[in-house]
């Protein structure tokens, strides 16, 4: 009886264990990490794997419920939404939901995300689930190239109040292809930081200002294998752009600091792009075949450093000395880094009309003279990285590349572009551009909250449309830039103009509707393309061209994997309460709008059976 008893209490045991514990996985090696909420108490574990699956582990600072998910423009209705957490007794739910609207939450009919464990220790709960990039319910938002709104939520305890809870967003690629285990340092580095110092910015909106920095004298051969941003602490607000262009040596270059476009016109030489960083992007690291070479005749040893200021609120009395801190080394890599700046050359040519849902504004290279321009012949530029910029009004942003008038395919994209996260962003697989290829930048542009014409322009209030290719080898091109004809598209406007500038000047008076904006996307890409290529040296040379249709490429089989559970009713807008009865998956809504548990199956009956054991070793020790 002794035995027996002992037996029962020790499989009492293991079924009191929480439902997780059995069979749990080991946990796979995620690449990515990031916190998501300025107090760094919610923290995101990801990667992806060649069968289109992610893979997420998040990690949030609270013993009640945690809530994870996608929004589809970083506001909550239409959201994609994961729940889960550990109750007190040790059991665990999780559930795949979609936000109706901002008081109703509401359980997919697909469940296609796919919880792995749910842990709880004294201050903390980590969620590990999974879920195809590209699911078959129109209840999932797709994961892409595109920038991901993040949305993520938490409470105190197990009571589930969603639209209660503290809520967090964030913008995020999630499709990265190079992790930091993917880079590491060589064993033989220095430091070389390119700063202003103690600069005091203007109480101006916008300043741009530049200053002409020496390179890192070396003697022999060395690359920059990394680049980060040096922001001021207190400016981080502040500092919108920073970028590095390297100088012709036979460039005769001014002193101090000025305004990069302003009346002096030799604080704008140097056109060719060597590192470059926006708002909301971080380090980056070279791949380890290419970096960028310093210390050869044939390398630039000034560059030109412009840092662009957004001070909207006119703050006074500003002192800055950010800047970029290069990173090289004289263990070289096998090829040399190029930067080709493409899209819409910025000035005001480049229009969108106000009141625009949508406006697309194209501009073309055309690399045929390439070869003639850089003096010798060009080899294929394997393109590995690019960077995307627009400025507030800017929605997507995609380069398309085509050889022989035929579209080979997209060369980069991002069409939920956000302007708090410009960073550099690596391609999944290195490209090759040959010369003589066209690539041609669309925008896509939205001005529902204004009520004039957005010009092209320096100032975050003007707007500018590019992509910044990151290649080897390196040749003497630094810019590929088209804009269109805009004397014909006034004309189509029904305005009165005999050349350029009256042709700005008449688009103030073109009465701006639906209609009207949708006749001059029209014709600005019907117009002829003005192609301007310039050098390292300064050297430029203008061409045509016309833009081409962009064709989007099918999207992958979507995966439906998942169980279809019936659902009637929503969730009250105070959020869910759990309920009593167990069940596989865990549902956000149901007729009672409860929130289940998810127990494992062989529970209940192991429970049963022990029961009756109970009772049989009750009766046999009578």
């Amino acid at each position: 009886m002794a035995v027996l008893l002992s037996t029962i209490k020790g499989m009492l045991f293991l079924l009191l264990l929480p439902c997780f514990c059995f069979g749990q996985p080991a946990p796979p090696l995620l690449r990515f990490s990031i916190f998501l909420e300025p107090a760094n108490r919610v923290y995101l574990h990801w990667d992806h794997d060649e069968e289109e699956m992610m893979t997420f582990e998040l990690q949030v600072h609270t013993t009640g419920w945690v809530a994870f998910g996608f929004s589809p423009d970083g506001e909550l209705p239409g959201s994609d939404i994961v729940i889960g957490g550990v109750f007190p007794n040790g059991s665990i739910y999780f559930s795949d939901c979609h936000v109706v609207d901002q008081a109703t939450l509401e359980e997919d009919e697909s469940q296609d995300y796919q919880l792995l464990s749910v842990t709880e220790n004294e201050t903390s709960t980590t969620m590990l689930f999974k879920r195809h990039l590209r699911t078959c319910d129109p209840n999932d938002l797709d994961i892409t190239t595109d920038t991901a709104r993040l949305v993520t939520a938490f409470g105190t305890d197990d009571t589930v109040q969603f639209f209660k809870g503290q809520r967090f967003s964030r913008s995020l690629l999630l499709m990265r292809y190079r992790g930091p285990s993917d880079s590491t340092d060589p064993k033989i580095f220095f430091t070389y930081d390119l700063r202003l110092d103690n600069f005091a910015v203007p109480a101006e909106e916008t300043k741009y200002a530049c200053t002409f920095i020496p390179l890192p004298r070396v003697k022999q051969k060395h690359h920059i294998y990394k680049f980060e941003p040096v922001i001021t602490p207190h400016n981080i607000t502040l500092v919108h752009h920073i970028l590095v262009y390297a100088c012709g040596n036979a460039s005769v270059l001014p002193s101090s600091i000025d305004d990069c476009y302003g009346p002096n016109p030799d604080f704008a030489l140097c056109s060719q792009v060597l590192v470059g960083w926006a708002v909301g992007g971080e380090s980056y690291q070279y791949p380890e075949e290419a970096a960028v070479s310093i210390g050869t005749p044939w390398d630039p040893q000034y560059v030109r450093l412009e840092i662009h200021y957004s001070n909207f609120d006119l703050l006074p009395g500003l002192i800055d000395s950010s800047g970029i801190r290069l990173y090289y080394t004289p263990e070289l890599r096998k090829y040399d880094v190029g930067v080709l700046q493409t899209g819409i050359f910025t000035f005001p040519v480049h229009f969108i009309p106000p009141g625009a849902e949508s406006y697309r504004s194209y501009g073309l290279c055309n690399s045929s003279q390439f070869d003639e321009m850089n003096g010798m012949l060009v080899p294929d530029l394997h393109v590995f990285a690019y960077l995307l910029h627009t400025h507030l009004s800017g929605r997507g942003v995609k380069a398309a590349q085509y050889r022989n008038g035929e579209q080979l395919g997209i060369i980069c994209e991002d069409n939920k572009y956000d302007f708090s996260l410009q960073e550099v962003r690596d391609m999944k697989e290195t490209l090759t551009v040959r010369p003589g290829d066209e690539i041609l930048v669309e925008c896509n542009f939205q001005t529902l909250d204004r009520s004039g014409i957005t010009y092209g322009g320096p100032s975050t209030m003007n707007e500018m449309c590019l992509t910044f290719l990151f290649y080897y080898p390196r040749n003497n091109i630094s810019s590929c830039m088209g804009y269109p004809d805009i004397l014909y598209i006034a004309h189509a406007l029904k305005q009165e103009a005999s050349d350029a500038v009256e042709a700005i000047m008449a688009l103030d008076f073109v009465d701006w509707d639906n209609e009207t904006v949708k006749i001059a996307e029209k014709v600005a890409k019907e117009a002829d393309q003005v192609v301007m290529i310039k050098t390292i040296n300064e050297l430029q040379r203008n061409e045509t061209g016309l833009i081409r249709d962009i064709s989007i490429p099918e999207w992958s089989p979507c995966h439906n994997i998942s169980g279809h559970l019936s659902i009637s009713g929503h969730l009250s807008p105070s959020g869910l309460r759990a309920a009593t009865n167990p069940c596989l998956t865990a549902v956000c809504t149901s007729e009672s709008s409860t929130l289940r548990e998810t127990a494992s199956p062989p529970l209940l009956p192991l429970t049963q059976l022990v029961f009756s054991w109970l009772v049989l070793a009750s009766e046999y020790g009578k």
